[in-house]
């Protein structure tokens, strides 16, 4: 078995591990070493990320092409109008998110996000509360981050080697921080893509933070 092909069968296999999944609808193909191409239909937005992010967990996975296409059907199929009801009620009901700060437009069950917010997190969670409803297609992220204070880059560096340091999933020998005004750049290699999201999503909730560059490889 060529080294492709393993890894082919072990996304496969992680696919039909994850239980959100029907993975007899998606198909892997593994050309280049590292890179996985995931291909097929879904019926929400939701489980196109589940795939992609079960694809991440498998070693010795350094990049993932997501042509995974999404088509609601039956009962999930939903006109924008209904989408974006339903956009407003969940980014009111997500107690992460100031809805107030956030205005979302739909075109053809494509969701679209702008504002700007304080923190990371909440840019995230926005993204969140909407990817799970039916109808969503997809979703693409444009809410900014507002001008914070300023903080010394060495005290912000300081606190994100000390967060990869605590966490159970980050390698923290493998990473170099660096940290100039708010902007911070990861590099070094990490383990599998799982460990590169968490080192990243550490790094974004050190405060002062407006930009995080992730330059990590994926690799053993």
């Amino acid at each position: 078995m060529t080294n492709s092909t393993k890894l082919q069968h072990d996304v496969q296999e992680e696919l039909e591990w994850e239980p959100s999944l029907d993975a007899s609808r998606i198909g892997v193909a593994a050309v280049q070493p590292g890179v996985v191409t995931l291909s097929g239909t879904v019926a929400t937005y939701v489980e196109k990320v589940s795939a992609e992010r079960a694809a991440k967990r498998v070693s010795g996975v350094r990049a993932v092409a997501n042509d995974i296409e999404v088509r609601p059907i039956g009962s999930m199929k939903r006109t924008d109008t209904d989408i974006a009801q339903a956009v407003l009620r969940a980014l009111e009901w997500d107690i992460a998110v100031p809805n107030e700060k956030i205005k979302a437009r739909v075109d053809n069950g494509w969701v679209t996000l702008d504002g700007e917010v304080a923190l990371q997190f909440q840019r995230a969670a926005a993204e969140n509360a909407v990817r799970r409803l039916s109808g969503v297609r997809g979703v693409t992220n444009q809410i900014l981050l507002q001008v914070r204070p300023s903080v010394e880059p060495a005290e912000v560096k300081n606190r994100i080697e000390a967060a990869f340091r605590r966490s159970a999933d980050i390698d923290a020998r493998g990473i170099q921080v660096d940290a100039k005004d708010s902007m911070i750049t990861l590099r070094g290699k990490v383990r599998t893509w799982a460990e590169r999201d968490e080192a990243e999503r550490a790094a974004w909730a050190a405060p002062g933070v407006l930009a995080v560059k992730d330059e990590l490889i994926v690799g053993i």
